[in-house]
């Protein structure tokens, strides 16, 4: 007899790359969307945040507070900073830099708490990246490519096959670039990958990889509001910006001695071992460490920091600068073991997946000095000009966090059609965390020095230390209502302990702060209803999910000035998704969201006064298909839409509180060449929209969507 069965879809893979999710995605009762290594090759994807625009609602949205900027890889979920939970293989990936995806196998994004799946984390998701791995198909694949603003690019792929049970693999990249609708803003970076696999093919494998990654950019501290919607001047004696118009979406308000640099390493090494054809133990250990440093140039918005020299013209005014300076090093050291198992009691099928985890995480943060701009023009900006570098003097703050975690996971097949599933992770913490400021400085945060004491002396400000346990866990069940899909329910909740990732504790007391040691980890329920189908011969999966997060023990202020955690927020709505091949040439990966973020008890958050979450879009939109017209030519294409979002509130006065919703469209041509060649061209923002890709907390700040650009690549496979 023969069976035919259609090949599975390079846009649609079938199961994650963690074991602790072991079961199909299709029979996954969770909002999961995996971005394959296929989809970023063809959309010429080269970072995670890129990535990550194929899943709708995900986003680099918030632009920092005040003066200050976020850095990298700064992504918000479902009404969440998501950005402490980012994973490489399943492993807390540490550090606030830009992710490199040329050793990157696929993105896996997991919706609602992930505290039963990794411990600690963001109440509303957590972003897994999965690394390469050496193979026995031995074969080499290179890209080169240029695009606009002098964007130039190389990577390559080696895997070479030992011999009938080991094998090589080599990644390189490297690139440089500028960015395409900023002025002055600059990146380049490198980084090589070598693994080895001993093992291949047996019941015992031994994975050994190594990560090395350098960056040297230019930061980019925004774009005035000044003209946008909703803007107006702050003051009575600054009305004439009411009708200056915009600034140029291209100004730098910069220094040339703005600069971001960062080191990554990693090693990990990884025994695999079959017990039996169903039962897999696993133990993973790595070490990384991320290395930064930065001097990042914003202008401060407001009355009070206009400088005038001519009232009534407008072109002559200056905003003032604040520096932003970080150098700061981040380490990781943890020990994972795994087991996963099928087997039979009676007439009950399960899946289970258990494991014990030791991690230690330290960051130590070195204290500058103070760095002083000159103010800078608000319509013709200067950057040539240097302040210079970075002088650690003597101040820090150091954070420690040792993890014991315990936890499993089960799924029960009870009948052919009913599944029930459930798991529970234990996690023993403690963190401890000081810091020295040194006396002397001036502004929000000085402190003076004591009778005697020499200027810029570090003085301890902060001892403390925090520990607690954590009980994370899931329950759901499906029902199979035909061979093609199914109907399921899942509950969750996770917990996020003062700290967090970022190891910052303040000591017990009156203040405000969410991470003073007295108060209780934040809580995070979620509730989801959904569907998921394989349709045309199962080359298609699609899926629909309703979705309730109830974040609770969120900070508020008592009238008396004291603080209590009777916040709570809510994120509730529904999300689409489809991925596949709607025919063996038609390939599709696209989602929808509707999301309602809003403050159930507390303090309005949103500049407006509405209950509204900040940095949440309540509509959002991804699409990329790609149709393979001949053998030689594939044509692709692809549209976003990002609804309009409210910004936080901080007192300031006449900013934008939200912003307008836009659609981008982006568009691919392919040309194979012949077996070993094929050349691709991408172009981005296809119709050049002009609008707000995040906002800062005041609203003084934004970055644009970046402007129409393109991208040829010549990519060759052997």
């Amino acid at each position: 007899m023969l069976v035919e069965a259609s090949a599975p879809s390079l846009y649609a893979p079938n199961a994650s790359a963690d074991p602790k999710f072991s079961r199909p995605l299709v029979d996954t009762t969770r909002t999961i969307t995996v971005i394959p290594e296929k989809v970023m090759q063809d959309q010429g994807v080269t970072n995670l945040s890129d990535a990550l625009k194929n899943v709708p609602g995900v986003g680099a949205f918030f632009a920092g507070e005040n003066g200050n900027s976020t850095t990298g890889d700064a992504i918000y979920m479902r009404g969440a900073d998501t950005s402490n939970s980012i994973y490489s293989d399943g492993i807390r990936d540490i550090g606030s830099v830009s992710r490199d995806t040329f050793n990157t196998q696929q993105v896996e994004v997991i919706k609602g708490p992930s505290g039963s799946d990794y411990g600690r984390s963001a109440p509303t998701g957590s972003i897994n990246t999965i690394s390469k791995q050496p193979r026995l198909d031995s074969g080499l694949d290179a890209s080169v490519s240029v695009g606009s603003a002098w964007f130039r690019r190389g990577t390559l792929d080696l895997d070479q096959a030992i011999n009938d049970n080991s094998a090589f693999r080599l990644n390189l990249m490297g690139e440089e670039t500028h960015d395409a609708g900023r002025d002055n803003v600059k990146n380049r970076r490198w980084g090589v990958a070598p693994s080895l696999a001993f093992g291949l093919d047996t019941p015992t494998r031994l994975y050994l990889n190594v990560l090395h990654v350098e960056q040297n950019n230019t930061p980019d501290g925004g774009v005035p509001t000044i003209g946008l919607r909703g803007y107006r001047a702050p003051s009575a004696g600054t009305a004439a910006l009411n009708g200056a118009g915009r600034v140029n979406s291209e100004n730098f308000y910069g220094t040339d001695s703005d600069y971001d640099d960062s080191t990554t390493d990693s090693a990990t090494l990884r025994l695999e071992h079959d017990l039996s054809d169903s039962t897999t133990v696993r133990n993973t250990t790595r070490w990384a460490r991320v290395k930064q440093d930065y001097l990042l140039t914003a202008v401060m918005g407001g009355a009070t920091n206009i400088v005038q020299p001519n009232r009534n013209d407008v072109q002559s005014w200056s905003w003032s600068r604040l520096a932003n300076t970080k150098d700061v090093s981040n380490k990781i050291l943890t020990n994972q073991t795994n087991i996963s198992s099928r087997f039979q009691t009676g007439s009950v099928g399960h899946d289970v997946s258990a494991g014990v985890e030791f991690t230690r995480e330290t960051q130590t943060n070195y204290g500058v000095r103070a760095i002083t701009p000159p103010p800078v023009n608000i319509y013709h900006p200067v950057s040539s000009i240097s302040v210079g570098g970075l002088d650690r003097n003597g101040a820090n703050a150091n954070g420690q966090t040792d993890t014991f975690g315990v936890y499993a996971f089960d799924t029960l097949q009870i009948t052919r059609d009913i599944e029930l599933n459930g798991g529970v992770r234990l996690d023993n913490y403690r963190t401890e965390y000081d810091s020295a400021t040194a006396c002397g400085g001036t502004g929000r945060g000085a402190l003076a020095c004591p009778a005697g004491t020499p200027r810029n002396t570090p003085i301890t400000t902060i001892d403390t230390a925090k520990s607690g346990n954590l009980v994370n866990w899931k329950a759901g069940a499906l029902y199979h209502l035909t061979d093609n899909g199914n109907l399921y329910v899942n509950y969750a909740i996770s917990q996020q302990p003062p700290g967090g990732s970022s190891f910052t504790l303040a000591q017990s007391g009156t203040g405000s702060n969410a991470n003073r040691t007295d108060f209780k980890p934040q809580k995070a329920k979620t509730s989801e209803l959904g569907t998921k189908w394989e349709v045309l011969d199962k080359r298609l999966q699609l899926s629909a999910a309703l979705f309730r997060t109830d974040i609770e023990n969120e900070v508020e202020q008592n009238d008396d000035g004291t603080s209590s955690q009777y916040g709570r927020k809510r994120v509730e709505g529904y999300e689409l998704t489809a991925a596949g091949n709607i025919t063996p040439e038609w390939q599709l990966l696209a989602g929808y969201t509707l999301q309602h973020a809003s403050v159930r008890e507390g303090a309005k958050t949103a500049q407006d006064g509405g209950s509204t979450v900040p940095y949440t879009p309540e509509h959002a939109f991804t699409l990329w298909t790609q149709y393979q017209a001949s053998d030689s030519i594939a044509l692709g294409g692809g549209a976003r839409y990002v609804g309009g979002m409210h910004r936080g509130t901080d007192g300031a006065v006449g900013t934008p509180s939200s912003t307008e919703g836009y659609w981008v469209a982006d568009a691919k041509a392919g040309y194979k060449v012949n077996a070993n060649l094929d050349l691709q061209l991408n172009v981005y923002n296809v119709f050049d929209t002009h609008a707000v890709s995040s906002i800062n907390k005041s609203g003084y700040r934004y970055h644009p969507v970046e402007p129409r650009t393109f991208l040829l690549s010549a990519n060759v496979h052997f």
